[in-house]
């Protein structure tokens, strides 16, 4: 039997903690995890991307992913993460990937901004799930006492700052909120660069999250020439994206994730050094999350043989 786990089913037996453990594991082994992403565009407004197969060393399962993204589309992602048994392929459940998605990008982009990050006011560029699960995340891994706050859509943002409980602003434009804060997440569907080296301020760390496929852009090449960039993974962000995206090589990212937290090279190397944190998103993630869900979940099964 299959478990069908609803967004309502994912975010009930979602554990945070728990999911940050398991994607710590997994940025610790990922030089041994080949990060197979297969793009495919579709008529009309939607990209859609399959992610195949998201495996971890020691978990029994693997995920593989298949959505569509509509900018104009609340939630922007549809489409399916299938959980299989490693030993067999048995289908053991079929899960919301708007909701793997947004969490699994969120919180493994709040992990690598702990890694990295200096203390201080967070700042928000895009009220999307993505920066909601970012903050969350976050918030579970250190102290966010406030926050500054921007979106294209003002009302959106305002309603994004009530709902965090942290005290903050709204401000105007995105040169703003790098001006406030020492750590700033940006999830958009910018395709311009919405922050240069000259709006950064020095000790600074910035996450991108909205340059994920080519042609999305959200910090300029002199800014990521500037700041000590790093990647989830080195090719894909040549490939498709934010190094990639503004005419940058795979040599403009000085680390991976992975060899930030193994120790094998640094982070943030000084106090007034600008960092910046930019995934494309890996396979992986998906498990790292489904995973828990699945074994923490007691949803409806359906027999797709019958």
């Amino acid at each position: 039997m299959t478990a069908l786990l609803t967004r309502s089913d994912v975010l009930r037996a979602l554990d945070v903690p728990a999911v940050l453990e398991a994607l710590r594991a997994g940025f610790l082994q990922s030089s041994e995890i080949e990060p197979l992403r297969i793009r495919t565009d579709l008529p009309g407004p939607g990209t859609a991307t399959a992610l195949l197969p998201g495996v971890i060393p020691g978990i029994p399962a693997y995920t593989v992913k298949v959505n569509a993204k509509f900018p104009g589309a609340t939630p922007a992602l549809r489409g399916v993460v299938c959980l299989h048994d490693l030993t067999d392929g048995t289908l053991l459940a079929v899960l919301d990937s708007s909701t793997i998605t947004a969490w699994r990008t969120g919180l493994a982009a709040a992990l690598a901004t702990d890694a990295l990050a200096p203390p201080g006011t967070v700042g928000i560029i895009g009220t999307g799930a993505q920066a909601a699960m970012t903050l969350a995340g976050l918030a579970a891994l250190r102290q966010v006492d406030r926050l500054v706050v921007y979106d294209v859509v003002p009302e959106r943002a305002s309603e994004f700052l009530a709902r965090q409980g942290i005290p903050g602003v709204v401000v105007s434009n995105p040169r703003e909120v790098a001006a406030a804060a020492e750590v700033v997440v940006l999830a958009t569907w910018s395709r311009e660069p919405l922050l240069t080296a000259a709006d950064v301020r020095p000790g600074s760390h910035l996450t991108t999250l909205g340059a994920d496929e080519p042609g999305k852009v959200e910090l300029s090449a002199d800014l990521l020439t500037a700041a000590r960039v790093i990647v989830d993974d080195r090719a894909l962000a040549a490939q498709m994206g934010a190094l990639g995206n503004v005419g940058l090589s795979a040599d403009a990212a000085h680390a991976t994730l992975t060899e930030v937290l193994t120790g094998a090279i640094a982070g943030r190397r000084s106090a007034d050094e600008v960092t910046v944190y930019a995934p494309v998103g890996l396979p992986w993630q998906d498990l790292a999350i489904a995973w828990p869900v699945y074994q923490a979940s007691d949803s409806r099964t359906i027999d797709f043989l019958s």
